[in-house]
């Protein structure tokens, strides 16, 4: 399993760009179970447990921008 900082995909994250909200609403209306929080740990609960541990075991360059802004308010106040 991996540790430690993600590597970007550009290719990756201009798809999960602009995957839009048409889509969306089109799988919510034929499956209405689309899109509800822990539906991953019903359907395939080895893949959901893999996913979990790997979002918590690793961060990326949104994760470390975010901590940063969010460490910046917190100084202002």
């Amino acid at each position: 399993m991996k540790v430690g900082f993600r590597k970007p995909s550009i290719k990756k994250s201009f798809k999960a760009r602009t995957t839009g909200k048409l889509k969306r609403k089109v799988k919510k209306t034929i499956n209405p179970f689309y899109g509800k929080k822990g539906m991953g740990l019903i359907r395939n609960p080895k893949r959901s447990v893999k996913n979990r541990v790997y979002k918590r075991t690793t961060f990326g360059l949104s994760d470390i921008f975010r901590k940063l802004f969010k460490a910046k308010k917190k100084r202002k106040r």
